[in-house]
């Protein structure tokens, strides 16, 4: 393994929080899109994309191991390559007959890969930086981690419209499978090239000063961490308030390219991928961006106490908006897409309230990273749960009444919200 000490960090932390990025988002949304071209019953692609959030959600389990066991780089370094590798068998499996769970289980080897890789580059980033160079480069983190989303979500959906555009002349019963081997071999290609380039630029990250030295003390650390978080003041309303916050999102959120793709007379939106890779992928990520750093403003200037409430309002409009889509169907593009970027402004500028809160409040203490870990974790799991089961309720409901439900589940995080207890002062109040 080479080493790469005193590399300018603009070589690594761009390309690493890229490739943090790139197979998350072609795992949780790329993935509906490509499935539902693919013909598979929309019940089975909420239920099963879904599943697939659960290793990030449970990588803190073995985030200790990887303190122990060789170093940070070799693990981002094999988890890129192993995450690529696996896309390209996916695109090889794509025309093998009743290929469904193949391709699933490709995912899931690639969602254990992510949630291992996030955790190595995360302890590269804390810990090959001083704190002066972590701050300079966060900005850069979240850009390029959400420019994957743009790429992915955007770029690769729109392209996979047009290669179905063109194999459609020429074998339309293959058109879908052939366009998504394409896109699936292009982010094979791509994890394997981002992967020997962090070979050599990638420095090593060092062990942190508490580190476990056995598994055994990995094993005991972990549950210190774990006795510790749960015992904390008002731990179990944090919980139900981070689940609920995002009840609705994870309700929602597998069914919205669905509900975009589905013809109108099932109630759907009839646009082609190459509209809602320009729309939903990459205007609605570049409004997400905004939205972000918006909210961290209005955060920073009037405390988090005071804007909590409001935040989670605006985190909810969204669902507003395709209720009112689902209900009057809009022909005009500009009307459809003028929805989609507030929809997506609206979570950016929403969400942040989420991750704040979090941070202030939840994870400071003894084991505030650990903490913060925990807390995402749980967050994911909300996420996840219900976005397992909203095919089946699209299926019994069809899209405006599922809609109304998904505006019904955010109620919870209103009463929470409005009661929530802070257990250590804002900014603001200090």
């Amino acid at each position: 393994m080479k080493v790469a000490e005193n590399v300018n960090p603009i070589r690594w932390v761009p390309s690493v929080y890229f490739a943090m990025g790139l197979p998350f988002v072609a795992l949780s949304l790329v993935s509906v899109i490509m499935f539902a071209d693919l013909g598979i019953d929309k019940a089975k692609i909420t239920f099963w994309t879904s599943l697939l959030i659960l290793p990030y959600s449970l990588k803190p389990l073995w985030s200790p191991l990887l303190e122990i066991y060789r170093t940070k780089k070799e693990f981002v370094v094999v988890t890129q390559m192993l995450s690529g590798i696996c896309f390209g068998l996916i695109a090889f499996l794509l025309p093998v007959s009743n290929s469904f769970a193949f391709v699933i289980a490709m995912m899931g080897v690639i969602a254990v890969s992510g949630a291992t890789h996030d955790i190595a580059t995360d302890g590269i980033y804390l810990t090959a930086l001083d704190k002066q160079t972590q701050a300079r480069y966060i900005g850069w983190q979240g850009a390029f981690y959400n420019l994957a989303k743009v790429l992915a979500n955007g770029g690769l959906v729109g392209l996979a419209g047009v290669l179905i555009n063109y194999f459609e002349t020429r074998s339309p019963e293959h058109a879908a499978t052939y366009a998504w081997m394409i896109i699936m071999g292009l982010i094979g290609a791509l994890l394997v090239g981002l992967s020997l380039y962090h070979w050599v630029v990638l420095p090593l990250g060092s062990k942190s000063e508490d580190a476990p030295e056995s598994f055994r003390q990995s094993m005991q650390s972990l549950w210190q961490v774990f006795k510790d978080f749960f015992t904390k003041k008002h731990i179990w309303y944090y919980i139900l308030f981070i689940i609920c916050y995002r009840l609705t999102e994870g309700f929602a959120v597998k069914m919205v390219p669905l509900f975009l793709k589905d013809i109108r007379d099932i109630g759907g939106m009839g646009l082609t991928n190459q509209s809602i890779g320009l729309i939903y992928g990459t205007l609605g990520t570049l409004a997400f961006i905004v939205g972000s750093i918006l909210g961290g403003y209005y955060i920073a200037h009037f405390g988090l106490r005071k804007v909590l409430f409001s935040l989670v309002c605006i985190f909810n409009i969204p669902f507003a908006v395709y209720f009112l889509l689902a209900h009057f169907q809009p022909e005009c593009i500009w009307i459809i897409g003028s929805g989609l970027v507030m929809e997506y402004f609206c979570y950016g500028f929403g969400f942040v309230g989420l991750t704040l809160f979090m941070m202030q409040q939840v994870a400071p203490g003894k084991h505030s990273m650990a903490h913060y870990a925990f807390a995402s974790g749980i967050m994911n799991l909300g996420f996840m749960i219900p976005g397992m089961i909203s095919g089946k309720i699209y299926q019994l409901v069809g899209y405006e009444v599922f809609f109304i439900i998904a505006l019904l589940m955010a109620v919870p995080s209103f009463l929470l919200t409005y009661f929530l207890p802070f257990s250590y002062p804002d900014k603001q109040e200090s």
